[in-house]
């Protein structure tokens, strides 16, 4: 591939670009001159490894030649283990599974590595079954093994690609690919969807982690050997064999450049700007011989990626000359304008040639199906897709592996989290690591002192991990979870006591006896894809608990040292003031140890590991500085891309300013009710039947009559809660109206909840429900009255509704202006504290969804 590096501004003058590694790529801190500008074609020409086959070309002809519409249309299909069975591939002969984030065998998320493997076997099986008729033609399984075999118990986690980022060493990226294809392979999967390749533009934006770099070149310079130690080298005996499985680059394309970092967002941006920024990691993916890309949720100026012709079919497959398919993300299709999750024949015309149709498998079958014989979807294109998805089975030999138990590393369970694979993990962590502020050289730390670690991810394998960690998000796990893993905490204690030292856990930072210096672990908690958007760069507005701590145990007359776990820079100016050393220790993953390796001296005095990490994405100056990537007109970064100190460095740091940037409660990301007040853009009204009421500024508030009252009541603080009390004349609502429309079909489209932290004073005499608005005439509501009814009394809750639940009830999703509210018909008062999206682990009750 051509490199560029050149920046055309938006007002198309043509300025050179910093260089992006500044140093930290190259070593030698100098700048390259500008490449000449490229040709009228912006999308690079990419050789294909792979030659074409005479015989494999025939083989798939021949059995092309055999197959019925409806089993070519099935190969297409690709439904997810928690919404289809092995009987339902058996009839439908679909041609791929895969497990989504919170799909488990028997709905577990701590299922055995055996019951995974068995569940594996059963689907090949039905995929082979030829009893009812069909050909046998192997299901291919898919699973986000995205930072190590990530939903398995036991297995080895990496740090999430934002610390792989700052390791900058790409033949270690492929010896963590190889470790995740065996460890997949070991149970019972052939096919990780990763890397991934987003360049993030916007900090905000909740999978900046899953991104390498801001930095087009470092994203670009591991592309390739990523694929390379999932697939194997093409060429080699090794590619494609029963210690490999097929990689998935993605997410093509622009999905880390959305507008104000929105995830599933709108990418508005030249083509020239689009390929030089955000295809840069797919080139050498290519070359490597990536079987497959999948497309993204996003759009490139106003068009989704899941019908963009132009890029899918003719960027992608002709001019850079993929030679593999492309399959899309969960219920992508659906987005695509005119189409539903059950209906888009023009996915696949826009050259879609798998769609993960994860829960609406069957009726996308069914409409594909009445399509190509409408010939809506014409024959050629479907045999193109067929034929893709074929030769890419045929590559990876699955027609002669038998069950996956049976092939090379099946049920090899030992390899899980093996010592070997761990002391790799081990390394990428300590690597991974960046020093950003080191006072008075207090780092590193003498392991025969009294170590004090606290703060609460200290001992948290599961906070460090971060998302896609077990489930979706990463939330809900324990200690026990992780039996290969050390937490932060347990890799200081063990290196301290072993040099004759102590290290003592106090999350909350309090003592017996006075320590020598303290280790305080904390930073964002586990989130994944839009769940972890962000308004503005602030750490956990309303909450300076973390802060507090640091700042006690300073003046306590204690050395503070911050590890700061987060999947993105953030503005930390107070903490870093306040702390004696700081260290961006990212999402670390299984290996605890690393850390310690890195901030404790061996037992002589000596440094065991110097620091090595340099920043892949830049640092902010405020918590409103979202444009901040190497290159940009007017770059001024706090800590530049490429900062990380080392050992021999000066590390000592002026005060930074502690102004934000930010005012009020513009920190806050879909919360719609906490500490007393609407959120942002909302009031609070209390209406009658008709829709007449009042906007609550002030409590106590009512309406006439008393029909229904609002007062103050403490939960967390004085008044932060409200109590809603019904007199039971009448029907009558408590709502939350937005000024503006809410788009929530993307959190609809997973397990996102609308929880409301409440407490039942009363339990309701009669109806009461639970329900959203989306403009006139247009609302849902589902019974909240069993649920209530099953709630003790006086005791907070967070009970749950499914988005899903809300729009399968009626609601226009796209466009609520009314996000939440309650009523009633009879007696009931009940106390609400929070009203906000989250994850299902985070529903203490869930409501019943309407069937």
């Amino acid at each position: 591939m051509t490199k560029r590096n050149s920046l055309r501004a938006r007002g198309g003058v043509l300025i050179a670009a910093v260089a992006l590694a500044l140093g930290a790529c190259k070593g030698d801190g100098k700048t390259e001159a500008p490449a000449p500008a490229a040709a009228s074609n912006p999308w690079p020409q990419v050789a294909w490894p792979l030659a074409e086959d005479a015989a494999l070309e025939k083989r798939i002809s021949d059995l092309l030649a055999t197959m019925t519409v409806e089993e070519k249309v099935g190969q297409l299909v690709q439904g997810d283990i928690a919404s289809i069975t092995p009987d339902d591939v058996r009839k439908y002969r679909l041609g791929s599974i895969l497990a989504g984030g919170n799909s488990d065998p028997g709905g577990r998320y701590d299922a055995s590595p055996a019951e995974w493997l068995a569940l594996a076997d059963a689907f090949y099986e039905a995929s082979m079954d030829t009893s009812r008729g069909g050909k046998a033609i192997p299901i291919i399984f898919g699973i986000d093994a995205v930072h190590g075999q990530s939903n398995i118990v036991g297995a080895t986690l990496f740090p999430h690609n934002i610390g792989l980022g700052a390791a900058r060493n790409p033949e270690l990226l492929r010896r963590i690919g190889e470790i995740t294809a065996l460890e997949t392979r070991a149970t019972g999967m052939e096919w990780t969807f990763a890397p991934t390749v987003a360049v993030p533009q916007d900090d905000r934006w909740g999978r900046t982690y899953e991104g390498y770099s801001e930095s087009p070149d470092v994203v670009a310079s591991y592309a390739g050997a990523m694929v390379e130690g999932l697939q194997g080298k093409v060429g080699t005996p090794g590619f494609l064999d029963g210690r490999h499985v097929i990689a998935s680059v993605k997410h093509f394309l622009g999905d880390g450049g959305t507008t104000n970092g929105k995830d599933q967002g709108d990418t508005k941006i030249s083509e020239a700007e689009l390929v030089r920024i955000h295809a840069a990691g797919y080139p050498p993916a290519i070359a490597a011989g990536a079987q497959t890309a999948m497309a993204s949720f996003n759009s490139v100026n106003g068009e989704k990626m899941h019908g963009h012709k132009p890029y899918l079919t003719d960027a992608l497959k002709g001019r850079m000359q993929f030679g593999g398919f492309v399959v899309g993300d969960w219920n992508g299709h659906g987005q695509v304008k005119g189409c539903t999750n059950t209906d888009c024949p023009a996915t696949i015309n826009a050259g879609l040639d798998m769609a993960m149709a994860s829960d609406s498998w069957k009726g996308f079958y069914e409409t594909t199906l009445a399509a190509v014989k409408a010939g809506t979807i014409s024959q050629e294109r479907l045999d193109d897709a067929v034929r893709r998805i074929l030769r890419v089975k045929i590559r990876l030999g699955l027609f002669e592996a038998g069950k996956p138990s049976a092939r090379t590393v099946g049920g090899q369970f030992a390899l899980l989290g093996s010592p070997e694979h761990r002391a790799v993990a081990r390394q990428a962590v300590r690597e991974s690591l960046v020093l950003l502020k080191n006072q008075g050289g207090v780092l590193p730390l003498s392991p025969k002192q009294r170590i004090l670690v606290a703060g609460d991810g200290a001992n948290d394998v599961g906070k460090q991990a971060g998302g896609w960690t077990l489930n979706w998000q990463g939330t809900g796990t324990t200690r026990k979870d992780f039996p290969n893993a050390d937490s932060i905490y347990e890799g200081i204690a063990q290196q301290a006591k072993a040099a004759g030292g102590e290290a003592i856990l106090a999350l909350d930072g309090k003592y017996a006896q006075k320590p020598d210096v303290a280790v305080v672990v904390f930073g964002e908690n586990p989130y994944a894809e839009f769940q972890g958007d962000l308004q503005t760069l602030l750490y956990k507005p309303g909450d300076d608990a973390d802060l507090e701590l640091i700042k006690r145990l300073k003046a306590e007359g204690i050395p503070v040292v911050a590890v700061f776990l987060s999947g993105r820079p953030l503005w930390m100016n107070r903490e870093i003031n306040a702390a004696d050393a700081f260290v961006a220790a990212w999402l670390p993953g299984s290996e605890g140890g690393g850390i310690a390796d890195v901030l404790l001296r061996k037992a002589d005095g000596s440094v065991q590991h110097d620091f090595k990490g340099k920043l892949s994405f830049s640092w902010p100056r405020t918590a409103t500085q979202y444009a901040n990537n190497v290159g940009q007109e007017g770059y001024d970064p706090l800590f530049a891309f490429g900062f990380g100190l080392t050992y021999a460095d000066k590390g000592d740091l002026a005060a930074l300013p502690e102004e934000s940037g930010v005012s009020g409660d513009e920190g806050a990301s879909g919360v719609y009710f906490a500490r007393g007040d609407a959120g942002s853009g909302m009031a609070l009204r209390l209406e009658t039947a008709d829709g007449q009421g009042v906007t609550v500024t002030k409590v106590p508030e009512a309406l006439s009559a008393d029909l229904l009252k609002v007062t103050g009541v403490d939960h967390l603080a004085q008044e932060d809660a409200r109590r809603l009390a019904w007199s039971g004349k009448g029907e009558a609502v408590a709502a939350l109206q937005s000024h503006t429309a809410l788009d929530l079909q993307r959190e609809s489209n997973g397990d996102v909840m609308l929880l409301t932290t409440l407490r039942v004073d009363t339990a309701p005499s009669g109806d009461a429900w639970l329900s959203v608005g989306c403009g006139t005439g247009c609302t849902a509501r589902v019974a909240l009255a069993p649920t209530l009814a099953k709630l003790p009394v006086g005791q907070w809750t967070r009970v749950g509704v499914p988005l899903k639940c809300l729009a399968k009830a009626g609601a226009d999703v796209s466009k609520l202006d009314r996000p939440w509210a309650i009523g009633a018909a009879g007696t009931m008062t009940i106390s609400v504290s929070r009203v906000a999206l989250g994850s299902l682990d985070q529903a203490e009750q869930a409501v019943d969804c309407p069937r």
